[in-house]
């Protein structure tokens, strides 16, 4: 059974921030991960790992404005200076966590468009580069258009071809299956293709994003998929309870520790 990763920003939200790291514990998960921990000091995190015996599994990198709309900089022309800054950024806190991949957000972009795509492909190199440096991972997630319209990485074909085609050791697929479900459809056989070169798992129920127990897609099914296809990352459980984040974990039930 693959291993679980509580994310944070959506689940335990009857919490604070830094008291959902206790009720992930204390609910069986031994890993989590988070969208960004920014607003928080890094030795403050760090200090809510160590307390709770939680591995931090992923991250993102500073995507831009988000509350102004921005979702990443990768592909945005003329951000490169922001991007460095914001790597930098994210480096404080991977060492104060002992993460070992970082995400890249690609930003609103057209992907047709030429100096978004190269731009895109500088800023993965650098900060592959900048990432290896430290042990970590660059993981790069395509996102599904309805959730966030103008994505600039939308197909999960198309990630794992410019990913193949980069040959960076460091450089792996973010494999979100509800995203994959809503893009193409064909998990299994995606994972199956793919699996090489996918460097993190994240779950949620297709088409509500809730909990991983209903819906179009079978969970165990895809759960022993992983385990007979030798998968050892994390599986981030990326979702919005439908209530109390408690009252919604039955399907997790004897999976954590």
């Amino acid at each position: 059974m693959p291993r679980f990763a509580a994310n944070l920003s959506m689940m335990f939200n009857e919490v604070p921030f830094l008291d959902r790291f206790a009720a992930a514990a204390d609910a069986g998960f031994d890993a989590v991960e988070f969208l960004f921990p920014y607003e928080h000091r890094p030795e403050e995190i760090g200090a809510r790992l160590a307390k709770h015996g939680l591995t931090q599994a992923l991250f993102n990198l500073p995507p831009g404005d988000w509350a102004g709309g921005e979702r990443g900089l990768a592909a945005l022309p003329g951000r490169e200076e922001e991007l460095a800054a914001g790597t930098a950024r994210a480096l404080d806190y991977a060492a104060a966590t002992g993460v070992t991949r970082l995400h890249l957000m690609a930003g609103i972009a057209d992907p047709a468009d030429p100096a978004a795509r190269a731009r895109y492909r500088d800023a993965v190199i650098r900060t592959a580069e900048t990432l290896a440096h430290h042990g970590i991972d660059l993981l790069l997630e395509p996102i599904n258009g309805r959730d966030m319209p103008g994505y600039f990485l939308n197909d999960v074909d198309a990630a794992a071809a410019f990913i193949a085609g980069l040959g960076i050791g460091n450089v792996r697929l973010q494999f979100d299956i509800y995203h994959c479900q809503i893009i193409h459809g064909d998990v299994t056989m995606r994972l199956r293709r793919l699996i090489r070169q996918i460097g993190h798992v994240q779950i949620a129920s297709v088409p509500s994003r809730h909990e991983p127990d209903g819906e179009e897609l079978n969970y165990p099914f895809l759960f022993d998929e992983l385990d007979r296809l030798g998968y050892a990352g994390i599986v981030g459980c990326e979702y919005r309870p439908r209530g109390r984040t408690e009252d919604g974990l039955a399907w997790f039930a004897g999976r954590g520790r």
